[in-house]
């Protein structure tokens, strides 16, 4: 396998850098290309906008699609600022530097927490219905958004897929902030990502179309990757 790797930074011009989600799905998968037709590759969709993304990818490496949810903790007051995320498999991320500058007390923190979690679960029964998430035990996981900004809620995600003892975790997305990337590349086994521009703004502003993905979109690319002919018993 590479090394953990990511583009050099570019600037912030010319952007939009990607059509939509699908396109830059495309573009990720291409980059991927050394974790096509294994056997031991997931493909993980952070719903919901990294699942379009992550459906090219499993397309273009002929991988399983699942979803693995994440739900960033909103600060009180200023919902856009993330003072955390939650993951499956009760992981907590915090941020303490959000936390302390804002005065958000304990008791704050668990009223949100509480409210993501239960949100957590209806998505995942919403998503995935009496389906067993697919075994990443041993396995190559490849966690996939649309975009890092923080990466809070990507680094909630990379815990708690530790948890389910991979053989290695690979975050792969299409856009990211220098810093963040940096940063990410420290907790993973390989980090792919197509651009790191500066000054980054926000994971919208590199996308022609970034309109919200609905929780159907997401369910009805779940049920077309697992129709297509995955060929797992012939690469074993």
């Amino acid at each position: 396998m590479r090394d953990s790797s990511f583009e050099d930074t570019i600037p912030a011009v010319g952007f939009p850098v990607f059509r939509d989600r699908r396109e830059a799905g495309r573009g990720l998968g291409a980059k991927l290309a050394s974790y096509s037709d294994r056997s031991d590759v997931v493909v993980l969709g952070i719903p919901r906008g990294g699942v379009p993304v992550a459906f090219e990818v499993a397309a273009a490496l002929d991988a399983p699609l699942d979803v693995f949810l994440v739900r960033k903790l909103g600060a009180p007051r200023q919902e856009e600022l993330a003072m955390g995320a939650i993951a499956s498999g009760g992981v907590r991320i915090l941020n303490p530097s959000v936390i302390e500058s804002m005065r958000i007390s304990p008791e704050e923190i668990e009223r949100v927490a509480q409210r993501e979690e239960k949100e957590l679960r209806r998505r995942e029964l919403s998503y995935r219905g009496e389906r067993p998430p697919l075994d990443l035990d041993g396995r190559i996981a490849i966690l996939v958004d649309d975009g890092l900004a923080t990466g809070s809620s990507m680094r909630a995600a990379v815990g708690a897929v530790r948890k389910l003892r991979p053989a290695r975790i690979v975050v792969a997305v299409p856009v990211a902030p220098p810093t963040t990337a940096r940063e990410m590349r420290r907790i993973v086994d390989d980090l792919v990502c197509v651009a790191t521009p500066e000054p980054f703004y926000s994971v919208g502003r590199f996308y022609e179309s970034f309109d919200q993905t609905t929780d159907a979109e997401v369910r009805e690319l779940l049920r077309r990757s697992a129709a297509a002919p995955v060929r797992e018993a012939q690469k074993k």
